[in-house]
């Protein structure tokens, strides 16, 4: 494999984030390449089109590396690529090469770009309770307790071991009792967020409750039906509930409503979780009534060879000086080939994924067609791992949403008129039943699977129940709740 090669691979499966950093590295260590700040007439301009180097671009080399079938012959010497005179989808070719967008600006230009970063809530829940205990007014005894309990609560603010062990660790140093331990544990539960330092699901509920004010409606039902029935609780025995507790279903409704205000793992919401933004590498537009594929302008600048430097470069001479320039103008232009080969191989597959799916893109997930790798890496003539590559980490922004490319590409069931339904599909409509369903009597996953056996879809009942775990709906029992 070549230099050029791996290049042109590496690129292919980088993400837009990933594919600036590696610009603006190509940019810092060649001296040929530069940015096209803006159009000027009559400047020089040299680019991916004008090689001396090898005819057969990185990307053609690339498919029959992976492949010994014959594939399409790629002439990336010629961005204009021959077209069928109808596409069934339009499709934006003028920019393969990074758009004419100027370079992102660096931070030292906007001191404040990175204050959303630089301020955001990023501290441990551990910090936080340390950072209470240290506001507190506590003896050393009692304050080397706390820091024990502290570092013995886990990021959902449990504690994860027994009082009874925090107690013998803490016997070699101090000189004190378990009553001395279960104090100074009451005392961090009164800290933020409500319900820290608890020893299970109902003590942390019942913190919680604690810490409303008094006059809170239903407060001491709540207390009531966590204290003494939580195992029926948690299983939607209700009627057992409302016979002990002596209820009735509108009392119980209320009692219900605030409860679920309260948070079973309140260390989660304590720490802000870091964003993380998504970048899309191709726009999907409705237009005229035709579904327009454009790659992203504004994931990177637009680069050129410098035609100055490029100028000086003589063929005969052997110097140092002009085998350096020699040595980075031909990296320069491999770099230029693969930034195009990979953006035209991103091109082809959009085109032709949005070409499989426009029924999603009308319709919804519902409307979602079985694909896999195999049949767009045959569609566009290119091995199932080029597609493989090109799909990871790349996403397009529909007006459905933003998705990874490989969201549409999902595994088949089939169906009673013979032919195929997507699994996303099914998951889809999964959902939509369950979220139709009646709150008295949840559908199991026996009915769910005859009823979409009655709009023509065989699903076995496990493979119900896999789908449903994969989009977090618990069980029938779980789900049962009072009208």
């Amino acid at each position: 494999m070549t230099p050029q090669l791996q290049q042109a691979i590496r690129l292919l499966q980088l993400s837009t984030l990933d594919l600036q950093q590696e610009i603006q590295q190509a940019l810092d260590s060649n001296p040929l390449l530069e940015v096209v700040e803006e159009e000027t007439e009559g400047s020089p301009e040299i680019n991916a089109e004008d090689s001396s180097v090898d005819s057969d671009g990185p990307m053609q080399s690339l498919e029959h590396g992976a492949d010994d079938t014959d594939t399409a012959d790629w002439d990336n010497s010629d961005p204009q690529m021959a077209m069928p005179e109808e596409l069934p989808v339009d499709t934006q070719w003028d920019d393969l090469l990074p758009s004419a967008s100027a370079p992102p600006p660096s931070q030292d230009d906007y001191p404040d770009a990175d204050f959303e970063a630089r301020n955001a809530g990023s501290d441990s829940l551990r910090e936080q309770l340390m950072w209470q205990l240290g506001l507190t007014r506590l003896s050393d005894t009692d304050r080397l307790i706390a820091m024990a309990l502290i570092d013995a609560t886990d990021d959902n603010g449990r504690l994860v071991a027994e009082l009874e062990e925090i107690h013998e660790s803490l016997g070699d140093e101090l000189d004190i009792e378990l009553d001395e331990v279960v104090a100074v544990l009451h005392r961090l539960q009164q800290f933020e967020p409500a319900g820290v330092c608890t020893r299970d699901l109902q003590e942390c509920l019942l913190v919680q409750l604690r810490q409303l004010p008094p006059d809170t409606p239903w407060l001491e039902q709540a207390r009531i039906v966590l204290s003494r029935h939580l195992n029926q609780l948690g299983s939607g025995d209700y009627s057992q509930i409302l016979r002990r507790t002596r209820l009735s279903e509108d009392q119980l409704k209320e009692v219900m409503g605030l409860i679920q205000t309260l948070d079973p793992n309140p260390g989660q919401n304590a720490v802000q979780q870091d964003v993380e933004y998504v970048v899309p590498d191709v726009f999907v537009s409705k237009k005229n009534g035709r579904w327009l594929v454009e790659l992203n302008p504004d994931i990177a600048p637009k680069l050129r060879i410098n035609s100055n430097y490029a100028g000086l470069i003589k063929r005969a001479d052997n110097s140092a000086d002009n085998t350096f320039l020699r040595d980075n103008l031909q990296e320069a232009r491999w770099f230029l080939k693969s930034l195009y080969s990979r953006n035209e191989t991103l091109m082809k597959v959009a085109t032709k994924i949005v070409e499989h799916q426009r029924n999603f893109l009308e319709y919804g997930e519902e409307a979602m067609k079985p694909l896999v790798l195999h049949d767009i890496a045959e569609l566009v003539e290119m091995h199932e791992s080029t597609i493989s590559r090109v799909t990871t980490q790349k996403y397009m922004h529909t007006p459905r949403g933003i998705f990874e490319l490989k969201y549409f590409f999902s595994s088949h069931v089939a169906t009673t008129a013979g032919g195929e339904c997507s699994s996303t599909a099914i998951r889809a409509l999964i959902r939509k039943l369950v979220a139709a369903e009646s709150p008295r009597k949840p559908l199991s996953d026996n009915k769910i699977a005859q009823l979409l056996e009655g709009q023509g879809i065989q699903v076995a009942r496990r493979t119900i129940a896999k789908y449903r775990d994969t989009l977090m709906i618990p069980p029938s029992n779980e789900r049962k709740r009072l009208v």
